[in-house]
């Protein structure tokens, strides 16, 4: 511990034996009629990579796949998952707490839009009000029986960051890039986050790979041949999906009508997902 920490482990990314020692003590407790067996995080290094698209379309599959699903909207500035989902009633609550809406085929979800006046209305909060509310979903919402949550991080490392893999025992990350000299700099990021704070990695997936075109029917790589294999491979992570540039996704999701898009391409992460083995949550997990 050094000279200046303030023991405030939930503001500070640093390593040491004050934050390794009570990892696992920091977790704060889900609402007692909640019972969520599997927490996935998706993040991405930078913004605009398509991490609330592949949350949504993980979500979707594994929900065909007959388990209870849930999103969790970290992405509190940015909130897209209800848009979607063509979510627009709001979440209700009584005494006990908040209920998350549930979307047309069953998928949980809780974001912010689902509490404001209107969805337009701008988020304007500090960093720790930011964190509060995230914490919230968490703590005060009655989730009842999960099988696997997906929380939709907000992009980058920062604040938010921090305080959902430090009160929230997430199982896993799945890190989200697209095909472009910078996915070095985004995996590398994500993954050093990973290290620090002790969460393993389930795998990558690499958003607007390539255009399939219509009429040759060939593949058109719009940002280049991706690197991204090569930088997984420096870090003995798999790169499990990619994505094209696909005009029907982002109608799905501008007609709020996401759980009726084509999510096959996701079928080796989803498979994955469901046989991952994982040790006591958020504490001595060697990174994958």
């Amino acid at each position: 511990m050094s000279n200046s920490c303030d023991s405030n482990c939930s503001s500070c990314a640093t390593e040491c034996g004050e934050r390794t020692s009570k990892s696992n003590l920091d977790l704060s407790p889900s609402h007692d009629l909640s019972k969520i067996k599997r927490v996935i995080g998706v993040v991405s290094g930078k913004g605009g990579v398509g991490k609330s698209l592949v949350t949504s379309m993980l979500a979707v599959e594994m929900n065909k796949r007959g388990y209870e699903t849930a999103i969790l909207d970290a992405d509190i500035t940015g909130p897209s998952i209800p848009k979607s989902f063509g979510i627009t009633e709001k979440a209700s609550s009584n005494e006990l707490g908040m209920f998350p809406v549930r979307s047309k085929m069953g998928v949980k979800l809780m974001s912010i839009n689902l509490l404001l006046q209107d969805e337009t209305d701008p988020v304007v909060w500090r960093g720790p009000m930011i964190g509060g509310a995230v914490k919230q979903f968490w703590t005060d919402v009655i989730w009842g029986d999960v099988d696997y949550m997906f929380v939709d991080m907000p992009p980058g490392t920062g604040d938010v960051a921090l305080t959902v893999f430090q009160n929230l025992p997430i199982d896993g990350m799945i890190i989200v890039t697209t095909p472009q000299d910078l996915v070095s700099m985004i995996v590398t990021k994500a993954v050093k986050m990973a290290n620090i704070l002790k969460i393993p990695i389930v795998g990558i997936v690499e958003n607007m790979s390539y255009f399939k075109c219509p009429d040759c029917d060939k593949d058109h790589y719009i940002f280049g041949k991706s690197n991204a294999d090569e930088v997984a491979n420096n870090y003995g992570l798999k790169v499990m999906a990619r994505l094209p540039m696909n005009p029907k996704h982002a109608n799905a999701c501008d007609r709020g009508m996401i759980e009726l898009a084509d999510t096959s391409g996701l079928d080796e992460m989803v498979k994955v997902i469901e046989n991952l083995a994982f040790t006591n949550k958020a504490i001595n997990i060697e990174v994958l």
